[in-house]
């Protein structure tokens, strides 16, 4: 569990990341034709519209988590299995988007003193950028409800999509307990094949800008 001082910085780039993530994900869907997210509230910026508990404080706590999931009516769409594929994309990759313009934006500032290097608004940056980099990867894995399975689900073929759609009810119960067996057994699942991938995008982003712990 982070300390007081790092929950202080942490909570600004939880928030911000689920915030964007689940709002792009509203928008794509707007953008295809489905006005359901928009017609709930859910196509805002306004973070307390798409918090999930367990999720954020996961995201806070381990660094993995999920927001509530932006209601889409697939019916809407002019071609439902494509369309939901770019919807489903569109969280990870405005979560990518805002780790690379954080991460792009570090050494300009400390190279002409904008900001103090390793102060605390140099220390919620590079957490940003890696908060953002870990829900983005998350999600990615492509097990139900994450945004991973929905590109499957668009993907595979139609002989086998109702054993997939079987899966899926099963799916946040599988995903539910593979966090808790791997916490409780302490097993680096997720830190073994997501954290990797991160530390990568966020040296690449930053230049390898230190993060203090």
């Amino acid at each position: 569990m982070p300390d007081l001082a790092t929950l202080v910085l942490l909570i600004p780039s939880v928030l911000a990341a689920l915030t964007v993530h689940e709002y792009a994900h509203g928008w794509v869907a707007y953008q295809l034709g489905d006005p359901t997210a928009k017609m709930m509230g859910r196509l805002t910026l306004n973070p307390l519209a798409h918090l999930d508990p367990i999720g954020t404080i996961l995201l806070i706590v381990a660094f993995f988590g999920w927001a509530k999931p932006v209601p889409v009516n697939p019916l809407n769409f002019r071609n439902p299995r494509r369309d939901m594929i770019w919807v489903a994309l569109a969280g990870p990759v405005s979560n990518v988007i805002l780790a690379a313009l954080i991460g792009f934006s570090l050494q300009p500032l400390i190279e002409y003193r904008i900001m103090e290097p390793f102060g605390p608004i140099y220390q919620m940056m590079t957490l940003a950028v890696f908060i953002n980099l870990m829900l983005a990867l998350f999600n990615l894995l492509p097990i139900p409800p994450l945004d991973g399975s929905k590109v499957i689900a668009g993907l595979i073929p139609v002989q086998y999509l109702g054993m997939w759609l079987n899966f899926e009810r099963i799916g946040p119960m599988l995903l539910l307990g593979v966090i808790i067996v791997a916490s409780v057994a302490h097993i680096p699942i997720f830190q073994s094949t997501i954290m990797p991938v991160a530390d990568l995008l966020y040296t690449l982003f930053t230049g390898g800008a230190p993060m203090m712990n």
